[in-house]
C-alpha cells in the first residue's frame, strides 16, 4: 500500500503546484490579457483612435482592490520600455472626472499612462463609500507606481504624476515617501488639509473648525450605533439665487452633461460628497510639510491665473526646492482645466515629463 500512497501524495503535490502555478499567473495579468474597453461607453472624455484603453485592478499596500484606466499607444512598442504617467482625480470626483481626460491626451503623445480612482470612490475598493483617509489615497499612487513597475513595456525609473486638484495634494503627499515617482506635476491643486482646517484665503475662524470637529465627532456615535450615513460639502444638487459663485463653477461640471458622471451602485445625491463623520482627518493632513525633500526630483504647478485656489500651488512653490516651476494659465478658472482642453498647456506637461522621464 505505501507505494499507492506515495503515488497519491506525488499527485496532491503536482496537482497543488499546478493550482498555484495558475493563481501565480492570474495575479500577474499583462494588459493584454485585461479587460479591454470602449472608448465610446464614456461621456465626460474623448480618446483618439490611435490609443487603446483598458481596465486594470491591483491592490494597494493594505490589500484593498485599486481600479484604474491604463491607456497604451497602439503603436507602442512593448518589446521595450516606455515612460509611463499616473493621474489622479479631483478630490469627491472618480477617474471618469478629470484624470481620464489628462490621461488619454497624454497617452496621445506618447506615454503609458494609468488613471485611478482613489479608495473608496470610484470603483476601488473601502468602505464606507466616500470616505476620508489621505494617507491610503497617497497610498493608492504607490501601489499605481507597484503596478506599473512590474510590466514588461514599461520602465520604472521613468514614472511620473500627475494630481489634479485635491489628488495634486496627494501625489505630493506620496512622492515625499516614495521616490519611485521621478517627476511630480499637478493641476488647480487643492492643499485638502489648509482647505477644510483654514477654508479659501485663511477664511475660517478656529472657532468654526472645533464646530465642524465637533459635529463629526457627533456623528460618530450615531453610525456607531447603526444610525444614517451623513455627508458633508461636495456639489451642490441645484442652483439657487444665492448659490456662490465657486459652487456655480463645480456645479457647471459635476451636475452637467460636461461632467457628470455616477459610478454603479452609488447615487447622485452622494457623488462628491465626502461622509461627515471622515471628513476632519483632512486637518490632520499636511501634504506641503518637507515637500521640499522631494528635490531634487522636479516639481511643476499648474494653476488658472483667474482660479479660486491658486493660493495653494503658489504656497507649495514657494515651499518647495529647486527644481520647480509654477505656470498660471491665462483666463483659467479653478474647473476649467479639469477638461477644458483647449485652455490645459499639454504642451507644458509633454515637455516637463518628456525632459524628466526620458
Amino acid at each position: 500500500m505505501k507505494p499507492i500512497k506515495i503515488i497519491i501524495a506525488a499527485s496532491l503535490m503536482i496537482l497543488a503546484q499546478a493550482c498555484t502555478e495558475k493563481k501565480e499567473k492570474e495575479q500577474a495579468k499583462k494588459p493584454e490579457e485585461m479587460e479591454k474597453l470602449s472608448p465610446k461607453d464614456y461621456t465626460t472624455f474623448k480618446v483618439d483612435d490611435s490609443i487603446e484603453m483598458y481596465r486594470v485592478t491591483f491592490k494597494n499596500l493594505y490589500k484593498m482592490d485599486v481600479v484604474g484606466h491604463l491607456f497604451i499607444p497602439r503603436n507602442l512598442d512593448r518589446g521595450t520600455k516606455h515612460a509611463a504617467i499616473i493621474v489622479g482625480h479631483p478630490m469627491g470626483a472618480v477617474k471618469e472626472q478629470s484624470a481620464d481626460v489628462y490621461a488619454s491626451n497624454m497617452a496621445v503623445r506618447g506615454f503609458i499612462t494609468l488613471a485611478i480612482d482613489l479608495s473608496f470612490w470610484g470603483e476601488s475598493e473601502g468602505e464606507p463609500r466616500n470616505a476620508i483617509l489621505p494617507d491610503v489615497y497617497a497610498e493608492d499612487f504607490s501601489a499605481a507606481v507597484d503596478f506599473l513597475g512590474t510590466r514588461d513595456f514599461v520602465d520604472r525609473n521613468s514614472i511620473g504624476v500627475i494630481g489634479v486638484c485635491g489628488s495634486g495634494s496627494f501625489v505630493i503627499s506620496a512622492a515625499k515617501i516614495d521616490p519611485r515617482m521621478k517627476a511630480v506635476a499637478t493641476v488647480s491643486m487643492y492643499d485638502m488639509g489648509s482647505a477644510n482646517r483654514n477654508a479659501l484665503n485663511h477664511s475660517q475662524t478656529l472657532e468654526q473648525r472645533k464646530q465642524i470637529i465637533a459635529e463629526a465627532a457627533e456623528q460618530r456615535y450615531a453610525e456607531f450605533t447603526g444610525g444614517t450615513t451623513k455627508y458633508t460639502g461636495g456639489t451642490v444638487l441645484k442652483l439657487q439665487n444665492n448659490t456662490h459663485p465657486i459652487q456655480r463653477e463645480f456645479f457647471d461640471f459635476y451636475r452637467t452633461p460636461r461632467g457628470e458622471y455616477t459610478p454603479k451602485g452609488t447615487s447622485r445625491e452622494t457623488t462628491t460628497k465626502p461622509t461627515l463623520s471622515s471628513n476632519t482627518k483632512f486637518m490632520n493632513f499636511h501634504p506641503f510639510n518637507d515637500i521640499e525633500t522631494i528635490s531634487p526630483r522636479p516639481m511643476l504647478f499648474i494653476t488658472g491665473d483667474q482660479a479660486h485656489s491658486k493660493e495653494f500651488s503658489e504656497d507649495a512653490y514657494k515651499r518647495a526646492a529647486m527644481p520647480k516651476e509654477l505656470v498660471y494659465v491665462n483666463g483659467a478658472g479653478h474647473v476649467d482645466l479639469y477638461d477644458k482642453t483647449d485652455l490645459i498647456p499639454f504642451d507644458k506637461l509633454e515637455t516637463f515629463f518628456t525632459t524628466h522621464l526620458r
